[in-house]
């Protein structure tokens, strides 16, 4: 993975967004590639991505906000309103035309943007995000059973309600939820039940869809649902890959979107 996010010019920029400092990078010239991060990501995990294409074409990576080195929202936002960031930052940037790239939490907001707004000129999701997983019967179980156990932890240790929860979100929550604090966990909680399984149909630009063979958060029966619900698109399931597909399959993944962008490329 090192050699693959070597050589990319961080020489950083921020922007000011409705109060928010967002970070950024701008390096290459030509037509525009607009990269947005998963959740928990930031301008440095896009690296792989921009190092295929910085020579080709502009390419704008940022840290969205609660990430990096971008401001954190006041408020707990949804993944609508990160999109209405994003649209505010690509007219700050006078940038009229994009291709659009987004991994993961990325994908959620790659999804309105593309069927919202017409300045998307082509679209890539890679192992994206905004369906509702199916659920089977042991995740309820699960939850049922967090619930209850977060109900006697807070009831018989010691320390005020707020200590209690944080040991108890540090000993038995998820990860990602473990990582995030104050208004990112309760964004975290908003986006990942945003469903935008309804918007899909309204994207009409062309869209290439990278799926991990292996992914285990976002699995490969949403990449599937997104191919027949987008009506100009393709779906690519990246052998031996996970949720990084485009690390886990770096040359897949690069041939594929070099053939994809073959168009937008400076001869």
């Amino acid at each position: 993975m090192q050699n693959i996010i070597e050589g990319i010019d961080c020489s950083a920029m921020h922007i000011n967004i409705d109060g928010l400092s967002i970070n950024y990078v701008d390096e290459g010239s030509g037509n525009t590639v607009l990269l947005l991060h998963g959740w928990g990501g930031s301008i440095q995990t896009m690296k792989p991505i921009a190092n295929i294409l910085k020579d080709k074409c502009r390419v704008i990576t940022l840290d969205l906000p609660g990430f990096g080195e971008s401001s954190i929202p006041e408020r707990p936002w949804n993944s609508f309103d990160y999109a209405e960031c994003i649209k505010k930052f690509v007219d700050a940037l006078e940038i009229k035309s994009i291709v659009l790239f987004g991994h993961s939490h990325g994908g959620r907001i790659s999804i309105i943007l593309s069927s919202k707004y017409n300045f998307v000129r082509k679209l890539v999701l890679i192992d994206s995000a905004g369906i509702i997983p199916k659920r089977k019967l042991k995740y309820y179980i699960k939850i049922y059973t967090f619930k209850l156990l977060k109900k006697f932890y807070t009831f018989f240790s010691l320390g005020n309600k707020e200590e209690k929860l944080e040991r108890f979100y540090k000993k038995y929550g998820s990860n990602d939820y473990v990582d995030s604090q104050g208004v990112m966990r309760q964004t975290m909680v908003k986006v990942i039940n945003d469903n935008l399984l309804n918007l899909l149909p309204d994207i009409k630009v062309p869209s290439l869809l990278i799926w991990g063979e292996n992914d285990q958060d976002t699995p490969v029966y949403m990449g599937k649902i997104m191919e027949e619900k987008i009506y100009d698109s393709g779906l690519i399931i990246l052998k031996d890959a996970g949720h990084y597909s485009y690390i886990d399959g770096y040359e897949q993944f690069k041939a594929v979107i070099s053939v994809f962008l073959k168009d937008e490329f400076n001869n």
